[in-house]
């Protein structure tokens, strides 16, 4: 049982996490996030949480109010997953501000493509995932606010277990501060936006990989990994650009 929360659940969001795994206290039918609800056409993902108000028991009909909490695996970090939430969707809505108001009609951007934050986690007090975007992918860093902040374009170095990275100082209305390291750009070689998200995700995997640490101390290319998957057909390949110019974690980033 959750500290602090004892018997019903009773509407109280702020005392249970994304993660909990519920229990009817009529007839004992649990409800996990991570499986959802087939009787009601609920996704797999779903939190307890933000389960339609009119959402009940399939076991029982009981309403929401009737749950007890059997386990809440997340309980200590919601507070932090909360906040992690909320400067990803500022994040988010600042870019997709920028392309709705200056980059939509830029011949270099990819309409297959939409701005979403992927793979976010918390990292040295901050939180650290990839920015996925119609004309860019970026491995972005959000600093916590006692981060030593550099003036807009100042480069830092941070030190990954795969190597050493370049990263950008930045700040932006809604996100505020950030760190960006270019991965991307242009995004012209991606065919989906599933294709853009699941290389997103290989970065973030790769990122932590000490195996993938150069000789020199500098990331290793990364990149042969998923170059299969991105290369398009060979009839179909541009004449103008090498498909070589994407980068993908490679070493010293952006240069």
């Amino acid at each position: 049982m959750t500290p602090g929360f004892e018997g019903s659940y009773l509407g109280a969001t702020d005392k249970i996490s994304p993660l909990a795994i519920m229990e009817c206290k009529i007839c004992w039918t649990p409800y996990d996030p991570a499986e959802g609800d087939d009787t009601r056409q609920v996704m797999p993902g779903t939190a307890f949480v933000d389960l339609p108000e009119d959402w009940s028991c399939p076991g029982c009909s009981a309403p929401k109010a009737q749950f007890l909490v059997r386990e809440d695996p997340g309980a200590a970090s919601a507070p932090v997953l909360a906040e992690m939430e909320r400067r990803t969707q500022a994040l988010v809505a600042d870019f997709t501000e920028v392309f709705n108001g200056k980059m939509r009609d830029v011949p270099m951007v990819n309409h297959a493509l939409h701005v979403q934050a992927v793979e976010f986690q918390p990292y040295e007090g901050g939180f650290l995932g990839v920015l996925v975007a119609p004309w860019f992918m970026n491995l972005v860093f959000l600093p916590p606010a006692d981060y030593p902040l550099l003036p807009a374009t100042g480069k830092e170095v941070l030190v990954f277990p795969s190597g050493e990275y370049e990263f950008i100082h930045n700040a932006r209305e809604m996100t505020g501060p950030y760190l960006a390291c270019s991965l991307f750009s242009p995004m012209g070689d991606f065919t989906s936006q599933l294709q853009a998200v699941d290389v997103a995700r290989a970065v973030m995997a790769e990122l932590f990989r000490p195996e993938n640490r150069a000789e020199t101390d500098r990331a290793a290319d990364i990149r042969a990994r998923r170059e299969a998957e991105l290369a398009p057909p060979v009839d179909s390949l541009p004449t103008a650009e090498e498909p070589s110019r994407r980068r993908l974690i490679t070493g010293g980033l952006g240069g």
